[in-house]
């Protein structure tokens, strides 16, 4: 009875320790993407300019058609009909200027070109009041031509007001010029700074999106890699100790006693892969190798080659030889499995073959199942590369090169081989 309370309180507890696990990595994710700015709603930046924010500046042409209706202006059919046109493509250009694709299309800027000669015309013909329009045809063009020729082009409308304005109103012309590269610039430095606010915002989005999915994809990957060799070495010795227990108790009972050890070994694992601090052991993983292959009734041979490693590249070797050898426990059905690990210069290589028919037909193409892309995606990103194929003369054949790296220490280079 004492017995089963405490395996109780010890499942408990490891299970307090998943579970604050779990919270913890779960806090790390929403943090991140709460700092990132992820799921903020759009709502607090407000509705994306428009349009409608700058039809009010139309006001500034009240100045004309208040000389229209008093009757100050000479021809006022031709004025009426030229303020309409003004105003109406005043509207067309700004609404247009908020749609990158719009903005600089051929009709918009062909309306600006139109708009820019009727402001000539109704500005030289009536001046006054007329002259305001040059600041409204600046907001309108600053709108528009946001880029690197805005200077040219705001200098050059500037230059323009100032002749016409000028020419009809003497040193009143300096006003105008003024309040018509005023409008431009400021303009279209307003919108270009409310464009680029958007744009980051939505790039930092984007980027906290890719890091919650780069974080699940690790998680995913060390869960797939330690589950399923675990679960693998757990299934075969249960099975071992199913067949010894009638002949050999002890046996059967060291067996039983190797599946407790992976299973808290499994337990360390998964929360050191939840918290992101697992580091692999290459030497650790091929005795676990050589454990798994013994108790699956496959020979295991061992040969090891050359200095120490990197820790780097010693982890993903260990991933390497985990998966291969599960495979290989899983669905080869061979006698006996080999693992090869030389050093070639600045290369180190791996081979993990054997001489069974199932895990050819299990892992198709290339590069085999999930477990083996994967894989294949890590030594990618380290500069290495990984291969699995059926064997020319039968079995399956893993093998990943990888830089070798400089380890803290260099002993001298060991030729270990064990079977």
């Amino acid at each position: 009875m004492n017995g089963f309370v405490t395996r109780s309180r010890r499942r408990w507890t490891v299970w307090q320790r998943e579970r604050d696990a779990w919270k913890a990595e779960n806090a790390r994710v929403k943090a991140a993407r709460k700092e990132c700015g992820e799921g903020r709603p759009a709502e607090e930046l407000g509705p994306p300019p428009s349009g409608f924010a700058l039809v009010p500046w139309l006001l500034m042409g009240m100045g004309g058609l208040s000389n229209l209706l008093q009757g100050k202006a000479s021809n006022p059919v031709i004025g009426g009909l030229g303020l309409l046109a003004f105003n109406s493509l005043y509207i067309f250009v700004v609404f247009r200027a908020f749609d990158k694709k719009s903005r600089n299309s051929t009709a918009t800027r062909l309306a600006v070109a139109v708009m820019t000669l009727l402001t000539c015309a109704l500005a030289g013909g009536y001046g006054g009041n007329w002259l305001a329009f040059f600041p409204l045809l600046g907001l309108a063009v600053g709108a528009v031509a946001r880029g690197p020729h805005l200077g040219k082009i705001g200098l050059a409308l500037t230059v323009l007001s100032a002749v016409v304005a000028g020419l009809r109103d003497g040193w009143g012309a300096i006003g105008v010029a003024y309040g018509t590269f005023l409008s431009t610039m400021v303009t279209a430095a307003i919108l270009s700074l409310s464009e680029a606010v958007r744009e980051l915002r939505s790039a930092r989005e984007e980027l906290a999106r890719q890091a919650v999915e780069k974080e699940r994809l690790r998680f995913s990957r060390d869960l797939h890699d330690l589950l399923g060799h675990t679960l693998s070495v757990i299934v075969v010795k249960a099975e071992a100790a199913r067949r010894l227990a009638p002949r050999s108790l002890d046996s059967a009972l060291e067996q039983v006693s190797d599946i407790e050890a992976v299973g808290r070994q499994a337990l360390t694992e998964i929360r050191e892969a939840v918290t992101g601090y697992r580091e692999g052991s290459l030497a650790t993983e091929l005795d676990r190798a050589r454990s798994a292959l013994t108790a699956a009734g496959i020979e295991p041979v061992v040969r090891r080659s050359g200095p120490p490693l990197s820790a780097q590249t010693e982890a993903l070797l260990g991933w390497v030889v985990r998966e291969a050898v599960t495979n290989a426990v899983r669905h080869s059905r061979a006698g006996r499995c080999t693992i090869t690990l030389d050093r070639l210069g600045e290369r180190v290589r791996l081979r993990v073959s054997d001489d069974g028919v199932g895990a050819a037909a299990a892992a198709p193409g290339p590069v085999g199942g999930t477990g083996l892309k994967g894989l294949t995606e890590r030594l990618a990103s380290a500069g290495g590369s990984l291969e699995a194929a059926p064997g020319p003369r039968g079995g399956f054949t893993v093998r990943a090169e990888l830089p070798a790296g400089e380890p803290e220490s260099a002993p001298p280079p060991t030729l270990v081989e064990q079977s």
